[in-house]
């Protein structure tokens, strides 16, 4: 109980003391903007002027003159600058792509992109918004997807085959790993109905980011909470196993639920978006449940050495008998 309130107390001292390192108008209201059109750009487009972008291209060729001049110079920014929104101008008869946007690395280094050009090439100058941009790339997603259950398949079959603890088949007496297993699962669940339902509000999270659940519209806060309680479930889980096993057997346990847990955020964040998911996590859930009262739990405690037992008769560990 002690450790659970420990938990908690972190959490809340976590979500409290964060700050973003980028300065922008308050992410869920447009009061700070005060021109019409800058409002309406802001909500469909969820950046304005004064921010913050951070180039990830190699390089990103700007044209000095505005758009609606002749453009006879040019300059280049290059992957790693930061470079801030200094205008944006609506182009109505520009067949490509309407907005211009205009980018300054520096008072010497700033120009016109079109904003098609622009996004793809940049991302938000905050770390949150940038793993999320990592974790977006489609070909990573297919290569870790592949990597992950392959060496989750091989990591489970060699620990079957050595008889070792393994979540879900041959568990130790804790309720935590089954627990982070489960919340693994929810929020892929959560991360892909987002996906399907919310995706303004995901690219509005992705430009504003927070890791504040009650400063987030209720659908994003859930989601952000799962997060957070897979990190405090996370710390209870590791301490827990390391406190039941000897090392070299918790460290091989660690290893095959991390392996379980990552199999998890694949098979659920792919299988939900084709609606798939949704049934799925409610049998997994009741097979996770059973499979840990039936098999996990332990009911008594050895009356020579104090150990839990999950039955009545020989201990296992100092071989007393108990009735």
């Amino acid at each position: 109980m002690k450790r659970i309130v420990f938990y908690c107390c972190f959490l809340l001292l976590s979500i409290s003391c964060y700050n973003s390192s980028t300065p922008t108008p308050d992410a869920w209201s447009t009061a700070d903007l005060r021109q019409a059109d800058s409002v309406s750009f802001f909500t469909t487009h969820h950046y304005s002027q004064n921010y913050n972008f951070l180039v990830k291209a190699d390089t990103l060729r700007l044209v000095c003159q505005a758009p609606d001049e002749l453009p006879f110079d040019s300059v280049t920014v290059v992957s790693g600058n930061c470079v801030v929104v200094a205008d944006i101008m609506i182009m109505p008869n520009d067949t490509v792509d309407s907005v211009w946007v205009k980018i300054a690395r520096d008072q010497a280094t700033q120009g016109w992109i079109r904003e098609a050009e622009m996004l793809p090439s940049v991302e938000p100058d905050d770390p949150i918004s940038q793993f999320i941009d990592m974790f977006s790339d489609t070909h990573l997603l297919i290569f870790l997807a592949f990597a992950i259950v392959v060496s989750a398949a091989y990591l489970l079959r060699r620990m079957m085959k050595r008889h070792a603890h393994i979540v879900h088949f041959h568990d130790i007496n804790s309720f935590y790993p089954m627990s982070l297993a489960l919340l693994v699962s929810v929020s892929a669940v959560l991360y892909a109905t987002i996906q399907l339902f919310g995706n303004e509000s995901w690219r509005h999270f992705y430009y504003h980011p927070s890791l504040n659940p009650f400063d987030l519209p209720f659908h994003l806060g859930i989601f952000i909470t799962s997060v957070w309680a897979i990190i405090i479930v996370g710390i209870a889980t590791v301490d827990d196993i390391f406190r039941k096993l000897p090392f070299a057997d918790a460290f091989l346990y660690l290893g095959g639920l991390m392996a379980v847990c990552a199999a998890d955020y694949v098979v659920f964040s792919i299988s939900t978006l084709y609606y798939i998911g949704y049934p799925l996590l409610v049998v997994y859930i009741v097979f996770a449940v059973l499979r840990y009262i039936r098999h996990s739990r332990t009911k008594y405690n050895c009356g020579n050495c104090g150990r839990e037992i999950k039955r009545m008769g020989k201990c296992d560990y100092c071989g007393a008998i108990n009735e």
